[in-house]
């Protein structure tokens, strides 16, 4: 037993979000937790790190167990270096040890500045490098809330490959349906306090859930059918000579007593929709470029009436740059971007607006309307937020006590209020709980203009999409048919195409196997690598440096951005040289030590 929580309370003013849960781990354990925005499902993972302490039970930690943990919005010193931060703690040995593993999650992760302040990161890059952190130190159990998010396809499915390796414990908190398909072993839910355990993946709590939900309602009908003879049996006069069963009369009472299963309110997202006309959006020989960096090249497009399209490409690629051209956020450099006149766009950000924290929900709300128009007909602000699964207490508390999905659950009931016909979404499944994430799919199925929506979330774009639209590192967008899967296959198909065919023919099978060994040549590399690294990173450093004062002296700026380009480029290329070299060695040292046994 590595960690566990024996009958956790955890109350938040007048609102008890843990009710006597329990959960153990185990080694090898991977357990997925799901719930709605709000539920307590952060607050879990708080309790078992040890961030809060519980109000009733405990958590219990192993002294010896290395625990590290990922919350939803990690603290930093922005002062500090980006490697410092994901170093931070570690004694001078384990520190040796995990620099260079560091160095290449980051890399993979997209932050290749390790000498760059924590503070100039966006937060996107500061919320990698604290994964970083957490992957690159050695532990015992790692906890991690919505991992995935601000993460591209392509290190969604590298941090996939990395966690079904794992062999310590794992809890996350997590939306990607994919990521609890294929990774997790058991599912907790909470819900309304109480937490639910149902071993396997995703589909079979699903299975489970649904099999749960209908046992108790037997039950209560069971209960419902007994108090409906009992209360009969009791309005009855006793019979001659004769009194009431005092032990039957105290069943019935408990019987009265007890409580059924709270009947759940579904999710409503329904809102009127304007009426679009046959001219939507063409967007024709559009570029963009910042500085010396094209972001898109030639782009042209005709949004359909019916059109699902996903936007995927790897982080910084332009993909949200290309939702603001759309959108008339961003002008472009080239081209033309022609919007109809009948067109009214619902643009659902990636960041959620600055939100006052001391207005009540309601109040936010009643900005758009007192009164709104929905398909069923006029609903006020309060019956709107009802439907969206704001109960009437919390719709009169302040924003700044909503949980982060549910201010985002806010946002996109704002959005779609102000009844849009063409919908643009930037990451729209990060931070909502699973339940929402259905309903907004089967919305969007309905929605009866187009849809463009940039997400790194594969069920979604699966479920959603008919068209996706890769963005390439040289600016230029391809189109592909069906959604993310169908993507992902082509893409496969076309690296595969493109790789070189092997020339010598295959070795049999019974022939030993080669002795590995390094080339005079790489022998030399891998002594000098560390070393030119290091030198690489201070040329990178010194740049920067020189780049804060000439910011007045363009031209000499655009030379030094230039030459930082080219370092980072040239960085990079010897980070991967550097794991080439170093799995080498390993398996040389493998291979010797099986020789001498």
């Amino acid at each position: 037993m590595l960690l566990s929580a024996e009958a956790v309370t955890k109350t938040y003013g007048d609102r008890t979000l843990l009710d006597g849960v329990s959960l153990y781990l185990e080694k090898g354990d991977k357990v997925g937790v799901v719930g709605l925005n709000g539920g307590g499902k952060s607050t879990l993972l708080r309790l078992l790190a040890g961030a809060e302490e519980p109000d009733g039970g405990s958590v219990l930690r192993d002294p010896n167990v290395r625990l590290e943990y990922l919350p939803q919005a990690p603290k930093f010193e922005p002062s500090r270096t980006v490697l410092e931060q994901v170093l931070l703690g570690l004694s001078q040995e384990h520190r040796a040890l995990a620099e260079y593993e560091a160095k290449a999650t980051l890399t993979r992760l997209g932050v290749r500045r390790f000498d760059q302040p924590m503070g100039e990161l966006s937060g996107g890059e500061r919320r990698r490098a604290a994964l970083a952190a957490v992957l690159s130190r050695p532990c015992d159990v790692l906890l991690l809330d919505e991992p995935t998010n601000h993460l591209d396809s392509d290190m969604v499915l590298w941090l996939e490959d990395t966690l079904k390796a794992w062999r310590g414990a794992l809890v996350m908190v997590t939306h990607d349906r994919y990521f609890l398909e294929r990774i997790a072993g058991r599912i907790a839910e909470v819900d309304r306090g109480s937490l639910y355990l149902y071993e396997g993946n995703y589909d079979k709590f699903l299975e489970r859930k649904a099999q749960r939900e209908e046992s108790a309602l037997a039950s209560e009908r069971k209960r419902q059918a007994i108090l409906r003879r009992e209360y009969q049996w009791v309005m009855q006069g006793p019979t001659a000579r004769g009194t009431k069963s005092r032990e039957r009369l105290e069943r019935y009472e408990a019987l009265k007593a007890q409580t059924g299963p709270e009947e759940k309110t579904a999710l409503e997202l329904s809102a009127r929709s304007s009426r679009l006309g046959k001219k939507t959006i063409t967007l024709a020989g559009v570029g963009k470029a910042f500085g010396t960096r094209t972001v898109l090249r030639d782009f042209s497009c005709q949004l359909l009436r019916d059109d699902r399209i996903g936007i995927v490409g790897a982080n910084g690629s332009g993909k949200s740059t290309l939702l603001h051209l759309i959108a008339g956020v961003l002008p472009p450099d080239s081209g033309t971007v022609e919007v109809g006149e009948t067109v009214r766009m619902g643009y659902f950000r990636q960041e959620v607006p600055q939100m006052d924290g001391s207005t009540r929900v309601i109040d936010y709300v009643r900005d758009i309307g007192e009164r709104i128009e929905t398909p069923e007909g006029m609903v006020t602000a309060s019956q709107l937020l009802e439907q969206f699964l704001f109960p009437a207490p919390v719709q009169w508390s302040p924003i700044g006590k909503l949980s982060g999905g549910e201010k985002r659950r806010l946002y996109l009931l704002s959005i779609l209020a102000a009844a849009p016909n063409v919908l643009l979404l930037d990451e729209p499944t990060n931070d909502l709980d699973l339940e929402t994430l259905a309903v907004l799919e089967d919305y969007l199925e309905t929605f009866p203009g187009p849809v463009v929506a940039v997400s790194h979330d594969r069920y979604f774009l699966d479920r959603v999409v008919r068209r996706v639209f890769a963005v390439e590192p040289d600016g230029q967008v391809r189109a592909y048919p069906g959604g993310y899967t169908e993507y992902l296959t082509a893409r496969r198909a076309e690296e595969t195409a493109k790789a070189p065919k092997p020339s010598a023919p295959e070795r049999p099978r019974s022939a030993p196997p080669k002795k590995l060994k390094f080339t005079f040549k790489e022998q030399r590399e891998f002594e000098h690598i560390d070393a030119e690294i290091a030198a690489l990173e201070g040329e990178l450093a010194a740049n920067q440096a020189q780049q804060a004062q000439q910011a007045s002296d363009y031209v000499a700026l655009q030379a030094l951005q230039d030459q930082e380009d080219a370092l980072e480029a040239a960085l990079e290329a010897k980070m991967e040289r550097w794991v080439y070299l170093n799995d080498l060695a390993e398996r040389i040292a493998q291979q010797e030590a099986q020789r001498r046994t």
